[in-house]
């Protein structure tokens, strides 16, 4: 008889075969991926990348066996694992962190909410330092972004204007911790309390970040993260909504899933027990559930493949978060005698952060200014940024938006002009960041010899 189409020989056999191609991966990694040594002047020092080894690359392809191009075990298995990260009940994984800000603040949008809900010309507070996508979703979803100034140097929101922000229409806060540095959660979280608003936490600059000895994103009714190569961890793309409430994880499941209103798991067809017996709007009584859609969604599902790398990489995450502090530590301490020039970056009073990168704010009275600081590092091979868009509202996709300024948003356009960061992500070694150190000092000691390219001596 012959076998159905795609169906293994022998069970066995296949174990077999995939427990020698896994061995082969292992053998491929430590010859495609060997450890490069740091060679001052020659190699370069990227911010940000992908940290990895060859269980990352055993767990990629263990996935790609299965041949279950959606979510599938390995996502269950993130999402479960990821979530007690959190201390949080829930955790449900999207195609990227973009796009968990987007699920995140849409579900408030759901009429399931009641009055509660953020609807069209609603005022949601935010900082006007932020990374695009933290803001773009309160756009997308016609509410009002209300925006507030950026405090230097710990980059994140200003809370000094907080009480002058609310309105009448004010519905939420959805703001992100700034290259990992927790924002005043105490200060936040009671002004949302008090008035009855959502919180929406930023978090994927900042996993492993605490305040007051709590993990960030477990503050906010929901919390956000992303896989992106640059973040705590990867999956290539991919990011993650937090929460505690089973409710707010339904909402963000349907925005997720085209909209749909059924919340059966992929694989299941009947959670509710009433699929075919149920009544929605003017559609006939007992339509099928699972084609009954109850807001406007997507499709913001990931793959078993990446959430199979993520699973690997949850082992590397503490190690990982060790090494960035580890390695901003070392890059403020080298450059502590720098600050005629520099004014580095605070942590928030009662906050341990995870580090995502060293922020430098280039002093207006220095004898060099930000961008000279920024090419003459960049031509030694030391990468930077710039701490995002700046002040979004100078940026030309939002000259036009509907929004609400509090004060002068002095801050946020000093970081615009005098502001750049540099890596520390766990991949830098104490080779790397010593390199870097000496030639901030070089270019702050002769800036005219630092802009000509030549080397340190």
């Amino acid at each position: 008889m012959a076998l159905p189409e795609n169906q293994p020989e022998s069970p066995s056999r296949a174990s077999e075969l995939r427990a020698q191609i896994l061995e082969l991966t292992r053998a491929y990694h430590a010859e495609a991926f060997p450890r490069r040594e740091f060679v001052p002047g020659e190699s370069s020092v990227p911010v940000a990348g992908r940290v990895f080894d060859e269980a990352d690359l055993v767990s990629l392809i263990d996935a790609s066996l299965d041949f279950w191009l959606t979510t599938g075990r390995f996502a269950d298995a993130f999402e479960r694992r990821f979530a007690k990260v959190f201390g949080r009940r829930h955790c449900i994984l999207v195609n990227s962190g973009s796009s968990a800000n987007l699920t995140a603040f849409s579900a408030l949008t759901s009429t399931k909410l009641g009055h509660r809900r953020v609807k069209p010309g609603d005022e949601v507070i935010t900082v006007a330092t932020g990374f695009p996508t933290t803001v773009n979703p309160i756009i997308q979803q016609r509410a009002v972004p209300v925006f507030l100034d950026v405090h230097v140097p710990t980059y994140n929101v200003d809370v000094t204007h907080l009480e002058d922000a609310l309105s009448a229409r004010t519905r939420a806060v959805m703001i992100a911790h700034t290259l990992g540095n927790p924002f005043d959660l105490a200060t936040i979280s009671a002004f949302c309390q008090e008035h009855d608003l959502w919180l929406v936490e930023d978090c994927c600059d900042a996993v492993g970040a605490t305040y007051g000895g709590r993990h960030v994103g477990s503050f906010g009714d929901l919390a956000t993260t992303s896989f992106y190569p640059a973040h705590h961890i990867t999956m290539g793309e991919g990011g993650a909504v937090i929460t505690n409430r089973g409710k707010l994880k339904v909402l963000v499941e349907s925005f997720r899933d085209w909209g749909r209103d059924c919340w059966c798991e992929p694989g299941k067809e009947n959670t509710c027990g009433k699929r075919f017996d149920q009544q929605f709007g003017e559609l006939p009584h007992g339509y099928d559930h699972k084609y009954v859609y109850s807001h406007i969604g997507y499709n913001l599902k990931l793959t078993d493949m990446q959430a199979a790398i993520g699973l690997a990489q949850l082992d590397k995450l503490e190690g990982f978060i060790a090494r960035r502090r580890h390695n901003f530590a070392r890059l403020t301490r080298g450059l502590s005698d720098l600050d005629e020039v520099f004014i580095l970056p605070e942590a928030t009073p009662n906050s341990d952060p995870s580090w995502f990168g060293l922020a430098l704010a280039v002093r207006p009275e220095a004898p060099i200014d930000r961008n000279e600081i920024v090419a003459a590092l960049e031509g030694r091979g030391i990468a930077t940024r710039l701490l995002f868009g700046g002040n979004l509202l100078r940026q030309p996709a939002y000259r036009d938006i509907e929004h609400r300024v509090v004060g002068d948003l002095g801050g946020a356009d000093f970081v615009m002009e005098n502001v750049f960061w540099i890596g520390v992500y766990p991949g830098l070694s104490d080779a790397h960041v010593d390199y870097v150190i000496d030639v901030l000092h070089e270019i702050a000691a002769r800036p005219a010899r630092a802009l000509s390219g030549a080397p340190p001596g």
